[in-house]
């Protein structure tokens, strides 16, 4: 079995998009948190996964929300990535955002979203995967924020 370290430095080469996902608990109140690990799983039905580790203040919310939204962000929102990647009580504090038709929080200008139905939920080792069907999207023009060796990139086109 490989250390940590390797398998981290390795993965480091696979550049990812960077996504803030966000739930609502059982009274109402909004969470969010930065997360690379997200992927398209099928077309048919539309579904997506994404990976919230045990230990993040995310993690009971998305394991008890039936709901979530993906914002996915742009290369202007490094500063909202940063934001929702640190453990805050005020991330949403002094941004624009409205609700999508899951309740939960879309960011303005992001360059797209998803908004799904939590489908099954497993065991990721020390992360929870979260399959989610997708019930509402919409995509906006722009370029997308990417994470990339432990920094944030911008892809060159």
């Amino acid at each position: 079995m490989i250390d940590a370290a390797t398998f981290r430095s390795t993965l480091g080469r696979f550049a990812t998009g960077v996504t803030v996902v966000t739930a609502r608990d059982a009274t109402g109140r909004d969470h969010g948190m930065t997360v690379s690990a997200f992927c398209s799983v099928s077309l048919e039905p539309p579904r997506v996964l994404c990976c919230v580790e045990r230990s993040a203040d995310m993690y009971p919310v998305i394991a008890g929300a039936s709901q979530f939204a993906v914002n996915i962000l742009t290369t202007a929102q490094e500063a909202i990535s940063r934001r929702f990647a640190e453990e805050r009580d005020d991330r949403f504090d002094g941004l624009g955002y409205t609700r999508g038709v899951t309740g939960c929080v879309l960011l303005d200008d992001i360059l797209a979203y998803l908004e799904c139905s939590v489908a099954s939920r497993f065991d990721g080792g020390d992360h929870m995967i979260v399959l989610g069907d997708v019930i509402a999207a919409g995509a906006a023009d722009g370029r997308p924020l990417l994470y990339y060796r432990g920094g944030y990139a911008q892809m060159e086109r």
